[in-house]
């Protein structure tokens, strides 16, 4: 259990930070760059998770918000608290949900509902989390697992956001396209029609 009495402490002020053991490291190490960047996703779910009107979803999310935790404490301190068995949760779950859909036939806009979209958001940081991770693995000991566990959550979340939006995807309109319809361009106003606006 943690217990914590103060919040601020003053041991960073000097532009180092301590990992698990109290060793002392520069705020703009690699390994802070990656934790940080885990806690944004984190975040970032958490938000989304606000809007989830599904109980199913909202409590896998909480799931995946409590690994994310252990992910974090394992990249402080290499062990080994994420495990094939997180991955395979993960990618369960993306099958599951991925059954429920169509077939994409195009490019999916980060868009729709407010839970999709800050779902989307999520996805875009979880990648750059798993970028992070990796620039860690290849200089110093990490778990290479934490970086799967990403990439899988990636895709997880993905599928998600479309599941969220109730199988009706905004799906990417190439220029080219744009032309053939008569569009002239990508300017406001100039698109296709958003059918929350038609009269």
């Amino acid at each position: 259990m943690v217990r914590l009495t103060r919040i601020y402490t003053k041991t960073g002020d000097a532009g180092t930070s301590a990992l698990a053991g109290n060793d002392r490291h520069p705020k703009e190490d690699l390994i802070f760059n990656a934790i940080g960047t885990v806690d944004e996703a984190n975040s970032s779910i958490g938000i989304a998770m606000c809007y989830v009107d599904k109980e199913d979803v909202y409590t896998l999310l909480k799931n995946i918000q409590n690994d994310l935790f252990d992910l974090g404490a394992d990249l402080a301190s290499p062990k080994v608290s994420v495990t094939d068995a997180h991955i395979t949760y993960l990618e369960t779950n993306i099958d599951l949900y991925n059954d429920q859909l169509k077939p994409l036939e195009s490019f999916v806009l980060p868009s729709g509902s407010k839970a999709s979209s800050y779902l989307h958001l999520s996805r875009t940081i979880v990648r750059r989390a798993e970028r992070c991770v990796w620039d860690s693995v290849n200089q110093r000991e990490t778990n290479p697992l934490i970086a799967k566990y990403l990439n899988r959550l990636s895709d997880l979340l993905f599928v998600l956001a479309r599941y969220l939006n109730g199988g009706k995807d905004i799906l990417w309109e190439p220029q080219v396209k744009l032309l053939a319809d008569g569009v002239t361009g990508n300017t406001p106003g100039s698109g296709p029609g958003d059918s929350r606006f038609d009269p």
